[in-house]
């Protein structure tokens, strides 16, 4: 029996920059469609209009005005945006295709702004993982999140060869901050099924991993 015929899941790929999640998003959709599987592969910052908002300050065409210039959004706004665009992401793609027995995967989703908008949030007063989990406290859950785990280096040395046009985020030193988050996802985000999974490999081998954990988190008992 299919995945779709036994209801519909909602799967999330996360990592760094370069960790391969947009490639093995792609990847396993088109392993589960072969299979028959109803699929939708999607993305965040998604399609949507605030989605599109984000990729022009992500790539820096969207700048805030400062006296003497201008200066990347703050980690405040980012976070408000990027909970904003997962709303507008839950409500006209995710949870329609889910309810009708297909299965989501998303390249990135919440997971992605506890770990970018914390670690950019400097010495923020209070608790910013607090504050940014209480944004996307209305957000679906995943059934599964599978992160890929790599160096920031490997991550780095992946992004240079695709001759990728450097991001807001890119620096290394915030890179290395943020693979060490997501290897530890599962103690940020306790309540949601998590597999951390070795990514520094190629693209087939990292293929096939992804499709074990999958097929592990939804066999039947």
């Amino acid at each position: 029996m299919s995945a779709a015929g036994r209801g519909g899941r909602f799967v999330v790929l996360e990592g760094i920059d370069g960790a391969g999640t947009t490639t093995q998003t792609a990847l396993l959709a088109e392993t589960l469609r072969s299979e028959g599987v109803r699929v939708r592969a999607t993305r965040e910052p998604s399609d949507g209009p605030i989605g599109a908002l984000i990729r022009q300050v992500l790539s820096g065409r969207v700048v805030a005005p400062i006296e003497g210039g201008t200066t990347a959004l703050g980690w405040e706004p980012m976070a408000l945006l990027f909970a904003a665009d997962r709303m507008d992401h839950v409500q006209c793609e995710i949870a329609p295709f889910v309810a009708q027995g297909g299965v989501v995967i998303s390249d990135r989703y919440d997971a992605s702004s506890l770990a970018y908008q914390s670690v950019t949030s400097g010495r923020a007063e209070g608790d910013p993982l607090a504050w940014i989990r209480v944004l996307n406290q209305r957000a679906q859950r995943p059934d599964l999140t599978i992160v890929l785990d790599i160096s920031a280096e490997a991550a780095a040395a992946r992004r240079s060869a695709r001759g990728e046009a450097a991001q807001i985020y890119d620096a290394n030193e915030v890179q290395r901050a943020l693979a060490a988050f997501y290897k530890n996802l599962p103690h940020h985000m306790p309540g949601d099924r998590i597999a951390v999974l070795d990514a520094d490999a190629p693209v087939d081998v990292v293929r096939a991993r992804v499709l074990e954990v999958y097929r592990t988190a939804f066999a039947p008992h």
